[in-house]
């Protein structure tokens, strides 16, 4: 009896590289059939029909692809409005497991194998697109954090240049001309960001509530929303934590006990943008923060990793504020477990428009631990917030 298929894609910016595997109930995994497609609209209806033409069994189909910068989008996307499954994986998640399962060469068509495999054999989480908002909220943010390191980089040329031998001054000129191009460019995006969620009220309401918090700024708070969508599908505090690496992870094995660390195996953008923050609540001397920096560099006497749990915190607090949509009060302590149990009990979110699609026939099916009926049901259609003038 077989269980369900599975369709993996190696995607590159002209071409994808397509490969259908089917899973039986003892485990096996077979290869049905591959394909190669052009990464385009075409390309992509090309896709869909060669599934269902390769689909001969009435059971569920899941497609895995790896996260390609953004050349995965387009197709990721036009899977999912035709009601696909689809899961993206992490480009260093899916080099482990190819590696774990043997496979030692690496190409395009070995690669879509792979994934092929991956999906086939493990139950993956669904990819669900990010809402138009918080997209455009992340393409500004990262557009002002790509200038701000192409700004330090310009301005390291220059104080290098000072100290040289020979200088010319057509050079010095130049470099001195980028750096007020960048520092203008930067004025301009920071408007843009603020005018951006100002044209949501209720992300405008939240961000105001989050901002009364001594240290905090919207760009700051803007860019944690934008790479997390809004914490849209986040479940609890423990899922925003590992998102944004800092998780701690532990080396122990029998009697040796390695150091513990945080993994950094999240968003990097996030802690890249609360180091700041996590310096300035401590010169203000936020009392939580301040209490938490003090508690922890006496223990250990490494200021930076004080900093580092300072920042943790201040992701986590982040997360309540804005789905409780309260500003910042110096004195509440957070009860973790009263916290977790609100929020899960109310609907914390926003009012969305939902293009409802005819979601594909589930067919009972078990593999392993992984019941593939059992998968959460997200609305089908690229979800949208609905954005008010204030």
């Amino acid at each position: 009896m077989n269980l369900k298929y599975a369709v993996g894609l190696d995607v590159s910016s002209k071409k994808i590289d397509a490969c259908m595997s089917i899973i039986d109930e003892k485990q096996r995994v077979v290869v049905k059939s591959s394909t190669q497609i052009t990464n385009t609209r075409k390309g992509f209806e090309n896709l869909a029909q060669w599934i269902i033409k390769h689909k001969k069994e009435d059971i569920p189909v899941v497609i895995c692809m790896e996260a390609t910068g953004i050349y995965h989008e387009n197709c990721a996307y036009y899977l999912f409005e035709k009601g696909f499954d689809t899961s993206i994986i992490l480009p260093n998640k899916a080099k482990k497991y190819l590696e774990a399962i043997g496979l030692k060469s690496k190409n395009d068509s070995i690669d879509a194998k792979g994934l092929s495999r991956m999906g086939a054999e493990q139950f993956l989480e669904r990819w669900q697109p990010m809402g138009t908002f918080f997209y455009e909220l992340r393409l500004l943010t990262r557009q002002y954090q790509n200038i701000t390191e192409l700004k330090t980089v310009i301005k390291n040329q220059l104080d290098a240049l000072s100290f040289a031998m020979h200088k010319l001054d057509s050079v010095t000129d130049q470099l001195k001309q980028t750096i007020q191009l960048f520092e203008s460019q930067l004025k301009e995006l920071d408007k843009a960001i603020l005018q951006h969620i100002k044209s949501n009220q209720e992300v405008a309401e939240r961000v105001k509530n989050i901002c009364t918090m001594k240290g905090l700024g919207v760009l700051s708070v803007a860019t944690v929303l934008a790479e997390t969508n809004g914490f849209n599908l986040f479940k609890n505090y423990k899922q925003v934590v590992s998102y944004a690496g800092y998780d701690v992870v532990e080396a122990q094995s029998g009697t040796r006990v390695g150091k513990t660390k945080i993994s950094k195996k999240g968003n990097s953008r996030i802690r890249r943008m609360l180091h700041m923050p996590s310096l300035v609540v401590i010169q203000c001397e936020v009392k939580q923060f301040k209490d938490l920096f003090d508690r922890t560099y006496k223990k250990h006497g490494i200021k930076m990793k004080s900093y580092v749990a300072v920042q943790k915190k201040l992701l986590t607090m982040i997360y309540y504020l804005w789905n409780k949509n309260e500003p910042y009060d110096d004195n509440y302590k957070i009860n973790i477990q009263e916290e977790e149990q609100k929020l899960s009990s109310r609907a914390c979110g926003f009012v969305e428009d939902k293009i409802e699609k005819n979601s594909p026939k589930q067919v009972e099916a078990t593999q392993g631990k992984h019941p593939v009926n059992n998968r959460k049901k997200l609305p089908l259609g690229v979800t949208k917030l609905k954005k008010i003038t204030t």
